[in-house]
């Protein structure tokens, strides 16, 4: 009798075990962080003809196999940078990838996790332009005419503006733009950044009336920016699986690929 107590226990032991598995709530579904693709910036966003690739999508797909529970939604869709940053900044988009850290973005937005990628600005000139550029005194000493061509919203804008006795042209949000403008003289010099230069002149089918002077201009690094509105918990998840594939030496591989 007290083998058959015993049996019995276990028996119920058991079956309530599976009583508590089948009702035990499901996992939770991924926390959905909310972005967008930024025009004009390859190679962070490339178009693939009804697809958009490039480092940033490789990088947010990394770190959804890092850590499964968080989800990039949005990725797929164009916008403005100028709109992209604006609805960062007012929590209609949760996260940016790859966006440079200049004091006035702090004020803006949260930083998070180690750095992405180096750039290094230089300056595109047509192709029969012989100019000769070795550091912005250089630059200060061109004429009035001899405009500089940056593009809108980027942070182009304020690298400049530190810079005294230049003459700016920053009414252009698109790069393609600028590099027209550039052929067609309303300017002299597009200071814009790579990586992606030599393909932005390939795509654009410019490669052979422009080109890119070889004197690194200014340097930066390109962070993920998040909203001041986002779960700082979120924020923290996300910089351990970007501090994760930065340790792996995921980032640098991926950075390899998109140079």
């Amino acid at each position: 009798m007290r083998g058959w107590s015993s049996s019995r226990r276990g028996w119920l032991a058991a079956a309530w075990c599976c009583v508590s598995l089948a009702h035990a709530a499901p996992p939770a579904p991924p926390i959905q962080l909310r972005t967008a693709a930024q025009e004009g910036t390859e190679p962070k966003f490339v178009p693939a003809g009804d697809r958009i690739t490039g480092l940033c999508i490789d990088i947010m797909r990394a770190v959804e196999r890092v850590d499964p529970g968080l989800r990039f939604v949005g990725d797929q869709r164009w916008k403005p940078l100028i709109r992209a940053y604006s609805e960062l900044e007012t929590g209609v988009e949760d996260v940016q990838c790859a966006i440079q850290r200049t004091p006035e973005r702090e004020k803006r937005f949260n930083y998070i996790g180690p750095p992405l990628l180096n750039i290094d600005y230089h300056f595109l000139v047509r192709a029969d332009d012989h100019i000769v550029i070795n550091g912005w005194n250089d630059v200060r000493k061109l004429g009035p005419d001899d405009v500089v061509l940056i593009s809108r919203g980027f942070a182009a804008a304020e690298i400049l503006a530190a810079i005294s006795n230049l003459h700016v042209d920053a009414s252009a949000a698109q790069q393609e733009l600028n590099l027209q403008k550039l052929l067609a003289g309303r300017g002299r010099l597009y200071f814009h950044r790579g990586p992606g230069l030599h393909q932005l002149l390939e795509r654009t089918g410019t490669a052979d009336k422009i080109k890119i002077l070889p004197q690194v201009m200014y340097s930066a690094k390109l962070y993920f920016a998040a909203s001041k509105q986002l779960d700082s918990r979120v924020s923290e998840r996300l910089a351990r699986a970007l501090f994760a594939l930065e340790k792996k030496g995921e980032l640098e591989r991926l950075v390899r690929k998109w140079d």
